[in-house]
């Protein structure tokens, strides 16, 4: 960690502000197409939604490959409230959030999504989408996604700090260590009881 407390703190998306459950995704697409959901899995996953995900491919083109694939035909909107429904708050994170706000850290996401998944969690309406983050960076806006150095140079330019000035936590280690190598201060997201203790082990007090 640097002696200085961090400028800027990214957060990733899922599994951190977003807990999911991809499970639940295929079978509710599995269901609405009319197949098995292990066919849904493996039309999808990993280089179908990879894609999505890096915005070179929109819904549309997305739905007609996966249709193609799994041999089903399927309304488009359905499949995508389908794919979508996955989402619940990590509400442990709550406090966190808002004593980083407290402590006037500004806040960003940075995130490989796609748009579906993006728009979906924005109609929960959570209290903290999207307003409480001054930067949000999604792969598939991007054209890039982590742990490709490029998402992490473009999230440090919006930020407006040096790269060693931001703190990130993510929950893949090998997106940790692509932040850490472009020069991030970087953790492996596990909790927010861990998260509230890693900053304040670099000087942000949270009053926690």
């Amino acid at each position: 960690a640097s002696s200085m407390p961090p400028t800027f703190v990214y957060f990733d998306l899922g599994n951190v502000i977003a807990l999911f459950d991809r499970d639940r995704s295929f079978r509710q697409m599995a269901a609405v197409c009319g197949c098995d959901a292990k066919s849904v899995r493996q039309a999808v996953m990993p280089e179908l939604q990879a894609d999505f995900e890096r915005g070179q491919l929109d819904w549309r083109a997305f739905h007609a490959e996966f249709s193609r694939r799994t041999g089903t035909r399927s309304d488009t909107a359905r499949l995508a409230t389908a794919a979508a429904d996955m989402f619940t708050l990590n509400a442990s994170l709550l406090p966190v959030i808002a004593a980083l706000e407290r402590a006037r850290v500004p806040l960003g996401i940075l995130s490989n999504t796609c748009d579906i998944h993006w728009q979906h969690l924005l109609g929960l309406r959570w209290s903290i989408l999207p307003g409480r983050f001054q930067q949000i960076v999604l792969s598939y806006e991007a054209g890039v996604s982590k742990p490709e150095r490029g998402i992490y140079e473009l999230a440090a330019r919006r930020a407006g700090v040096a790269p060693a000035q931001i703190f990130f936590c993510d929950d893949l280690p090998e997106h940790v260590a692509a932040a850490r190598a472009a020069g991030w201060d970087a953790e492996l997201f596990t909790s927010a009881a861990a998260l509230a203790g890693q900053l304040g082990r670099r000087g942000i007090n949270l009053g926690l």
